[in-house]
């Protein structure tokens, strides 16, 4: 894992949302509140179904009265077409720029030196800097070029999952992915996209499944997370003996608290929350009722 870094994404893609109707237009979609955006500033959120899964998770950099999303790029297109079946009579222009933008951090230093949006990261501080910026822009000077994968251990490092790495798109809700600890959410704004399924998950404290961290030797991406016989969820991404691992905590609480041996796959392994987590461990009682 690297101190610091700059790496330009070949994992990511760029979408523009311009147009008269083009703010209130992804207020109603989002999961977060285009208007918290301000020049110099990024916001995180997702694109969820009517039942309140994650179908896309993204950063958003404001552009004027356009908005340019920072998502992974094999789902560009379907970004692109779920966007236009929503449309309807709104107007709204929607653009891939994939082609012509690429989407860079930077952490372990200042605020870059490069031409483009630039923002702190939404989802954490400590992840430094998000960037869009034309493509063939050069790694500024003081900075040092390094690959997705130093990245990757990075953000791990820091307990911060990522869409289509560690969650399956269709199949988590933002509290599964911790978008509600990393500012994904906004539980002040009004309806969105799959709002009624996920405000009740946040009133009725139902989320059962957390990201959360693990450390193990020799960590093997997509093992299954067991204690004895019963499973707890799986390991996502890992890097230098640090994973992320979509558990069950009442399952892994049960466990840790009878002292069992934790396996993913056939490595030991020892799960911990995220330091910014602001949700726990259920306690014992509560284990024993969602068992």
């Amino acid at each position: 894992m690297t101190d610091s870094g700059f790496v330009a994404f070949e994992r990511r893609g760029v979408v523009a949302v311009g147009g008269v109707d083009a703010r209130k237009f992804l207020n109603d979609l989002i999961t977060a509140e285009i208007g918290r955006t301000s020049d110099g500033s990024a916001l995180y959120g997702g694109l969820l179904t009517p039942q309140g899964k994650i179908l896309f998770d993204f950063i958003v950099f404001p552009d004027g009265e356009r908005f340019l999303f920072d998502l992974p790029r094999g789902l560009v297109a379907e970004f692109v077409k779920r966007l236009t079946f929503y449309r309807l009579r709104a107007k709204v222009e929607i653009a891939d720029l994939s082609a012509e933008q690429s989407v860079m951090a930077s952490w372990g230093g200042e605020r870059p030196a490069v031409d483009g949006w630039i923002a702190a990261d939404p989802r954490l501080a400590a992840l430094g800097y998000r960037c869009i910026v034309a493509k063939g822009t050069p790694t500024p000077t003081g900075r040092v070029a390094v690959s997705e994968a130093d990245y990757d251990a990075h953000r791990i490092g820091l307990g911060v999952p990522e869409g289509g790495i560690d969650f399956a798109f269709g199949d988590a809700f933002p509290h599964d992915a911790d978008m509600d600890q990393l500012g994904g959410v906004d539980f002040d704004k009004g309806c969105y996209v799959g709002q009624e399924v996920v405000s009740r998950m946040q009133h009725r404290g139902t989320a059962r499944r957390r990201i959360v961290m693990a450390a193990g030797n020799g960590l093997t991406q997509g093992a299954e997370i067991k204690a004895g016989d019963r499973a707890l969820g799986s390991l996502a991404s890992a890097a230098h003996g640090k994973g992320l691992a979509l558990i069950r905590l009442d399952r892994a609480k049960e466990a840790m608290d009878a002292g069992a041996a934790i396996l993913a796959g056939d490595v030991p392994v020892t799960l911990a929350l995220p330091p910014w987590a602001r949700f726990g461990w259920p306690s014992a009682d509560a284990a024993a009722e969602n068992a």
